[in-house]
């Protein structure tokens, strides 16, 4: 009797013991947060897919396993040009994209994405982050039930891969380019037939003939892409973006149910990928420039002065004929002006040429 009572005791420490371990993990697992990201750029495209790993896995460590936002392939639960619309109605929680590719439905969030003869990275983030632009970025995506970071910073790309080389203006009228962002409006006014294709469509454009010039992102992403094999006259510098940033997008709603610490490790871990995503742009587009030369033959070319003058003649045209007709668009650029109006004195105070031993 007395082995019998020791082994009824076991039994129900066991169970209760059973018991507490499964409704603590359920009440653990209750807790964790699974969202789904969807990227706008493949997981293996240099400087654009890998950082949303690394994002999505800072999360994870930082969160000790709460929130998870599992990586999605472009296409791969939406059409990627569809992010936009997806996060904002909440069928997805996330996505990992581009300002630029919402410019059909507020043309001045372009601003937050890449600018025609814009600042370089430091006085940027300066006006975005000090000088008013996250306000207005973060104003005109509440209205679509959206918040943003920053997630990836880029430095300056190529102006564009063409056929044939161009040696005048003029040869630009009538090309069909895929273009991107706020430079499109200038390369329209140059006479040129624009329009904005996700990264992956670029390529079969340009083979198909849909297309017969493209501008894309910088030396090291674009070789990925193998836009050389079609279109060997590699054009700089790119004025259209000197510097370039990337977001990840959220569900306003469901961002805000999450506790203030959940919230906080989004924000440092998309704002370490902007640093580090910069830095080595910066340090890789080098070698991957004698890459394109020396292997796969490119032909490096240069706009000149004056056709660079045109360029952001047709700019300045751009940015008052848009202010005369939206004014949101007025809002962001009076902002935008204003900021590099007075930030001149400290940056012409400053400038250095490259040398002075010439």
């Amino acid at each position: 009797m007395k082995m019998y009572n020791v082994l009824m005791k076991t039994t129900v420490l066991g169970l209760v013991c059973l018991l507490a371990i499964t409704l603590f993990t359920g009440i653990s697992e209750a807790k964790k947060i699974r969202w789904k990201m969807q990227s706008a750029y493949g997981a293996n495209l240099p400087h654009l897919g890998p950082p949303a790993l690394r994002f999505s896995n800072d999360v994870k460590v930082m969160s000790n396993g709460e929130l998870n936002l599992k990586f999605f392939e472009p296409n791969a639960l939406v059409p990627t040009m569809d992010i936009f619309d997806a996060v904002s109605k909440g069928s997805i929680d996330c996505a990992w994209t581009s300002p630029g590719f919402s410019v059909g439905k507020i043309p001045a969030v372009s601003f937050f994405a890449s600018v025609p003869f814009g600042p370089g990275f430091g006085e940027f983030r300066a006006w975005y982050l000090f000088g008013g632009g996250r306000e207005l970025h973060q104003e005109l995506l509440a209205k679509y039930n959206l918040i943003s970071f920053a997630n990836v910073g880029l430095g300056p790309e190529t102006s564009g891969w063409f056929r044939k080389e161009i040696t005048s203006p003029e040869q630009l009228r009538g090309l069909k380019m895929r273009f991107f962002g706020l430079g499109a409006k200038v390369m329209q006014k140059m006479g040129v037939s624009t329009q904005l294709l996700a990264g992956g469509d670029i390529y079969p454009a340009l083979e198909k003939g849909v297309i017969d010039a493209t501008e894309f992102s910088m030396p090291d992403m674009d070789i990925a892409y193998g836009f050389y094999q079609i279109a060997k006259y590699n054009y700089f510098p790119g004025w259209h973006s000197q510097i370039s940033f990337t977001e990840v997008l959220f569900n306003k709603k469901k961002f805000e149910a999450l506790s203030k610490a959940q919230q906080r490790i989004i924000k440092v871990a998309a704002g370490n990928q902007v640093q580090y995503t910069y830095a080595e742009t910066e340090a890789m587009n080098f070698s991957a420039m004698h890459k394109m030369v020396n292997k796969h033959g490119v032909k490096i070319r240069r706009w000149p002065d004056s056709t660079l003058k045109l360029f952001e003649q047709a700019w300045t045209d751009v940015v008052k004929e848009e202010s005369k007709k939206d004014p949101v668009f007025k809002k962001v650029a009076d902002s935008y002006f204003g900021f590099r109006k007075n930030y001149r004195i400290w940056k012409r105070a400053q400038t250095l040429k490259s040398t002075y031993l010439d």
